[in-house]
């Protein structure tokens, strides 16, 4: 259920990195290498980042759809920020260059814990506020 990170995260800077993620974007960045999906627009209506440095880091994401990998490449791209091996401005300088092999490696799939899925017409929207609650 976890992903051990050997230092202490910066979880203040990985959530300022976080923030311009967060909206409709092309992800294309961020998809698994050799994904043949045409269409890699998708919206990220959160990606929260819970917890402090030196403790269990905890980050939530809810979107309209992910790509092959996307949360695991997201979350590989935050890291290095956390550890301050990458300035807070890099994700989105990913994000906006569209080229996977600037992005941070995957993550492990140890750690990745799908919560809910949710269809329908407006789907994320109203499961905001439930998601909010835990």
């Amino acid at each position: 259920r976890t992903t051990r990170v050997p230092q202490p995260l910066d979880v203040s800077a990985m959530r300022r990195a976080a923030e311009p993620l967060v909206g409709r974007h092309d992800f294309r960045a961020f998809q698994a290498t050799g994904s043949e999906v045409e269409d890699t627009v998708r919206t990220l209506h959160r990606l929260d980042v819970h917890g402090a440095s030196g403790a269990r880091v905890r980050l939530e994401f809810l979107g309209s759809g992910f790509l092959r990998h996307m949360v695991r490449n997201l979350v590989g791209t935050l890291l290095p920020v956390g550890l301050g091996r990458r300035p807070e401005a890099w994700p989105a300088e990913v994000l906006k260059g569209e080229d996977r092999s600037q992005a941070g490696a995957t993550a492990p799939a140890e750690g990745l814990t799908l919560v809910r899925v949710l269809y329908g017409p407006t789907g994320a929207r109203e499961a905001s506020p439930d998601l909010a609650d835990g």
